[in-house]
């Protein structure tokens, strides 16, 4: 059998903490940051802070599916956000902190569909999920210090307050898929 290596673009608020988590996982390969969902060409990280340009905040993660599974990476992308809240994560608000997912073929659709409707009926979610689903036209990478951030920037409020808890909490549920 061989080994195809698939993307999957998530965008679940900062991608700051989305990176962090991700790139923790057994069978992904690489985390990137980065925008999508907008109709400006190229925008700039001061661009989505501004607003107007529809994009969201997302990673492209390249992951091996023999190891990880497209459904696994939906698990942790839900546990790991909340999905009831329209462009809004915490304390982050605005439409580039909305959740979604943006698939690349009919089978990760279907997949992400099928996924929010067995959670919209779980009563894990005491509100309705907002989570948008669409294809993937255009993944914009984020500039270069936005990067492995947490990791370059432990010591940064943001990341110590905000990322550090998220991280230690994900670890603890989900250990068994880490590296």
């Amino acid at each position: 059998m061989e080994n195809t290596i698939k993307t999957a673009i998530l965008g679940g608020g900062c991608f700051w903490c989305t990176e962090a988590i991700f790139e923790d996982l057994k069978g992904v390969i690489s985390v990137i940051p980065g925008y999508a969902g907008g109709d400006m060409n190229n925008p700039t990280y001061k661009d989505i802070c501004n607003g107007g340009t529809g994009h969201a905040e997302v990673i492209k993660i390249a992951f091996d599916p023999c190891q990880i599974t497209y459904k696994t990476l939906l698990e942790v992308f839900f546990a790991t956000h909340d999905p009831t809240t329209p462009h809004q994560q915490g304390n982050d608000v605005g439409e580039q902190y909305r959740s979604m997912i943006f698939f690349t073929d009919d089978s990760q659709r279907k997949d992400a569909q099928d996924f929010m409707n067995k959670i919209n009926g779980s009563g894990n979610f005491h509100k309705p999920i907002v989570t948008q689903i669409q294809p993937i036209e255009k993944f914009y990478t984020a500039e270069e210090y936005h990067h492995k951030y947490f990791d370059k920037n432990p010591g940064q409020p943001y990341c110590s307050s905000v990322i550090a808890p998220k991280i230690k909490k994900f670890r603890e549920k989900y250990s068994y898929l880490l590296r």
